[in-house]
């Protein structure tokens, strides 16, 4: 919101600069701010006043932009009955893994990979025996089922199967 702000407030001053620039007579508030501007001095309190503010703002933005967030956690589904506000979150690893151990137990998959994501689910099977259809069927129910029913997430990942065979 903070970055939109800024960018909404150096387009207006841009559109004004260029405005004034080609020769259109320029608006009252931007010759009171330039008059501002040329008249004071660069060691006067109110421009170094701006000047950390604008730093500091800077700083805060780049600050934002590295923290990583909640990217790596999922957010479970709270029960009905809890009775109040409970946040409850998944490491995303571990729900990856939780998957791949359902992969791995339908018949016929000898390897699963398993990439979660927080709307998609990608599984990628080694069918070493049976059809990979029928294979395929069952590990689309096992990942689905293992995603809404144990994992418990308050959005359960829509499934991607792909599956393959592998040479005997």
């Amino acid at each position: 919101m903070t970055a939109s702000l800024i960018l909404l407030a150096a387009g207006v001053l841009l559109f004004e600069a260029v405005w004034t620039q080609t020769g259109h007579p320029a608006n009252s508030w931007w010759k009171t701010l330039s008059g501002e501007l040329a008249s004071r001095p660069v060691d006067d309190v109110w421009v170094l006043t701006g000047a950390a503010v604008a730093a500091a703002l800077g700083l805060l933005l780049i600050v934002l932009a590295l923290t990583p967030g909640l990217r790596r956690v999922l957010p479970l589904r709270v029960p009905a009955d809890s009775g109040g506000p409970i946040d409850a979150e998944l490491d995303r690893k571990g729900a990856a893994l939780l998957l791949r151990d359902a992969a791995m137990r339908v018949p016929g998959v000898s390897a699963a990979r398993v990439t979660l994501r927080r709307r998609r689910v990608k599984v990628r099977a080694d069918v070493r025996f049976r059809d990979t259809s029928d294979v395929k069927a069952d590990l689309t129910e096992a990942v689905d089922r293992e995603a809404h029913d144990s994992l418990g997430l308050a959005r359960p990942p829509k499934p991607v199967i792909r599956v393959h065979r592998t040479p005997a």
